[in-house]
């Protein structure tokens, strides 16, 4: 038995779970793992989060967040028990429905998913957000667009630096002209990959939460964003469109400055996962991420058609080269064969 998993028996002896059996779950990009446990007596199910402090991860912002969003009524999984020192949590099961599996299996209810996730976010951005949390604001967002600069362009051919610095001002004038405010919790990995249907539950807290420890106070679009320009599965436009609608008309937010600032920040989203894709490929040896990169380039040329975003328009459409197969191929053929765990 390895040390890690040690300590993870010896944090289950210590709860109500002694003699559990543990079953690995679906990862992610993270160095989070997640094991979904079976009480030996009862039956019933809970899942484990083990994120350990030596690589990175912290608990402690999972906790805060998952209080706050259940003490306004939203569904994050409720916390049974935690050793924050050791990165384990034991978490309520949620279970297995996440939208990206309902839609293929049940395509009728796509519709309602999208509406009950969209009120969701509405309802959300009506209470006051927990204290302590750090700003998504032009300035970060601008860095973290150029990630496809720093990753993306180079693994597919050879940077131009004066383009790089041209468009990083470009992007921060966007994003501070349109996407300046903060005032709301945005979870950022706010997908369909991320949301659990629950249709036992009533209103929002149909819709269960699982990713959201990075959050920060940002502005009301971006999750938004992140639900409808979703990079691991193609969202009908006649939807994308709707929820838009929706928000605005559940939110009374003013149409045109709102969906400037969506298109603002859907190009700095797909620009940052451009960059974080191509990044998991050649520094981790993830390859099947440079898969999804297509679709988030799609995203990001209709983005691009936007009045506000003329400019970085401009820049990018000589600096940074569409992912062709052969692009492609070649960030794939530097992904390390073994990489570091």
């Amino acid at each position: 038995m390895s040390d890690r998993n040690a300590l993870i028996r010896g944090f289950m002896d210590s709860t109500d779970w002694a003699g559990a059996t543990l079953v690995p779950l679906a990862g992610d990009a993270s160095n989070r793992r997640y094991l979904r446990i079976t009480h030996p007596v009862r039956n019933d199910t809970a899942v484990l989060m083990d994120a350990p402090p030596d690589r990175g991860e912290d608990v402690r912002p999972f906790i805060q967040i998952a209080d706050y969003l259940t003490s306004i009524g939203l569904s994050a999984p409720r916390i049974l028990a935690q050793d924050t020192q050791a990165g384990f949590l034991l978490l309520e099961d949620l279970g297995d429905d996440l939208f990206a599996s309902v839609i293929p299996q049940q395509p009728e209810l796509e519709n309602g998913l999208y509406s009950c996730a969209t009120d969701l976010l509405a309802a959300l951005h009506g209470e006051t957000p927990p204290e302590g949390l750090e700003a998504y604001d032009p300035p970060l967002m601008a860095n973290l667009a150029a990630l496809a600069f720093d990753w993306y362009l180079p693994a597919a051919t050879a940077p131009d630096p004066d383009a790089q610095s041209q468009f990083r001002a470009a992007i921060l004038d966007a994003l501070q002209r349109h996407a300046a405010d903060c005032p709301v919790l945005i979870q950022r990995d706010y997908h369909a990959q991320n949301l659990l249907w629950l249709p036992d539950r009533e209103g929002v807290a149909r819709v269960g939460l699982l990713d959201f420890q990075d959050a920060m106070l940002g502005h009301p679009a971006y999750d938004l964003v992140s639900l409808l320009q979703d990079a691991r599965r193609d969202v009908p436009p006649g939807i994308e469109s709707a929820m838009i609608d929706r928000y605005i008309a559940a939110t009374q937010a003013p149409p045109h400055p709102f969906r400037a600032a969506y298109a603002v920040l859907g190009a700095q989203r797909n620009l940052r996962i451009l960059g974080v894709f191509t990044r998991l490929c050649v520094r981790d040896g993830k390859a099947h991420y440079v898969d999804l990169i297509p679709r988030v380039w799609a995203l990001l040329q209709r983005d691009l058609t936007h009045p506000a975003l003329a400019d970085v328009a401009a820049i990018l459409s000589t600096a940074l080269p569409q992912p062709t197969p052969a692009i492609l191929r070649k960030v794939k053929d530097q992904c390390p064969p073994n990489p570091k765990p």
